[in-house]
């Protein structure tokens, strides 16, 4: 497991407009594509590098696909990051102001300090 290669995720969808479309539609497909092809280049590799750094367990796999927030932040995702994304993905879905914020933090309201570990 990589947090870094999880949070590096998160952040690289969220500044693109054209990945939150292609992740909210197609998550698995998007997470398939950007571990082949974006996690190495992102993190200047020599092509053919094959450590596990560069790939996602089937726990973050399975969280990412399925934007699950609260298994992400589970894993060590930021919470800044998986927020900021998740808004861009599904704010548009409510139809009251702050609704997904507050729900985000419904969601994750069960957690008490010590939050699980961010860093990187």
């Amino acid at each position: 497991m990589s947090k870094y290669l999880l949070n590096k995720f998160l952040f690289t969808v969220d500044r693109d407009p054209d990945l939150v479309e292609r992740y909210r539609e197609q998550p698995q497909a998007t997470v398939e594509w950007w571990e082949a092809e974006m996690a190495g280049a992102l993190l200047n590799c020599h092509s053919g590098e094959a450590t596990t750094w560069l790939r996602f367990d089937d726990d973050e796999r399975a969280a990412l696909t399925g934007h699950d927030y609260v298994r992400l932040f589970e894993l060590g995702a930021h919470p800044f990051l998986t927020l900021t994304l998740f808004i861009a993905m599904f704010e548009r879905d409510h139809a009251e102001p702050l609704t997904f914020q507050k729900e985000y933090a419904r969601k994750l309201g069960h957690f008490a300090l010590p939050y699980p570990d961010i860093a990187t």
